[in-house]
């Protein structure tokens, strides 16, 4: 009830408490950062997963960044070198408002760019806030349309090796994943967060196939409970968020996240 009437009173953006005293700047109607308002983690289980399982220095790929909640969370909370990936323009002036907000610059390196299988462009929506995504054959003439250009995983990386990546691009998962071969092969990443939630089908891609690689690579799909910090193996592809989280070594992921510290949730311990 505070926020709501708040937001509506106040012109601009504010900064609101978030995890382990790190701040978001929320104003009404922006999704990727309200959500956390209300529920502390917006994405609880796969954010929880990333609290846990990141330590000091190590890499973080944060893919399809939004307003960077996740990159707060593993640079702020964690002291992870993070590389925030935002196609949109306006949406990225977000992202690097809560980077300085937060004073990360030494520890997030952001990116106005796509991502994909191979270098060049992509035409994205821009006044979809968290649901903007690359233009399907039959929505090129969007007005709001705008060409953003495209690298990478591998060659943002550039052999560097990440312990985590999150990967949330509205359906272009599978393009992202082709452009990401070397980095998939390192040793050292624990986990993938990946959203598969059938929006692969505007670019006519089968989320089964997508699956199918992620398990061939080596992956197993889990579930996480940040309570609990039980890591446990499923049979199938998507967890209740709608995100799957996929694990290289389950033993080596569970013994993190058991010992990792706690961190401060709106005065609650993790």
């Amino acid at each position: 009830m505070r926020w709501q009437i708040g937001s509506r009173l106040l012109s601009g953006a504010v900064a609101v408490p978030f995890v382990n005293g790190t701040r978001l700047l929320a104003k009404h109607g922006m999704t990727g950062a309200t959500g956390n308002i209300y529920c502390g983690l917006h994405e609880f289980e796969d954010m929880g997963l990333v609290l846990h399982a990141l330590r000091p220095k190590d890499i973080f790929v944060d893919a399809g960044a939004n307003i960077g909640s996740y990159t707060i969370l593993a640079a702020g909370a964690c002291e992870a070198l993070a590389i925030a990936i935002e196609p949109v323009p306006s949406t990225f002036v977000n992202l690097i408002d809560n980077i300085r907000l937060n004073n990360l610059q030494a520890l997030v390196t952001a990116k106005n760019i796509a991502l994909g299988a191979s270098q060049g462009h992509l035409r994205f929506t821009t006044a979809l806030d968290t649901v903007n995504h690359v233009l399907s054959a039959r929505e090129e003439r969007s007005s709001d349309a705008i060409s953003v250009p495209v690298d990478t995983i591998d060659s943002i990386l550039d052999g560097q090796n990440p312990a985590v990546i999150k990967i949330d691009v509205e359906g272009y998962e599978t393009e992202v994943i082709n452009g990401a071969k070397k980095t998939l092969q390192a040793e050292t990443l624990l986990a993938v967060l990946m959203e598969i939630t059938g929006s692969e089908n505007r670019y006519g891609f089968d989320e089964s196939e997508l699956h199918s690689d992620m398990v061939s690579r080596g992956f197993i799909p889990c579930a996480y409970d940040p309570m609990t910090r039980v890591l446990t193996q499923l049979d199938i592809r998507k967890a209740k968020s709608g995100n799957t989280l996929y694990v290289r070594d389950t033993s080596a992921l569970s013994e993190r996240v058991k010992t990792a510290p706690q961190r401060v949730i709106n005065g609650t311990l993790l």
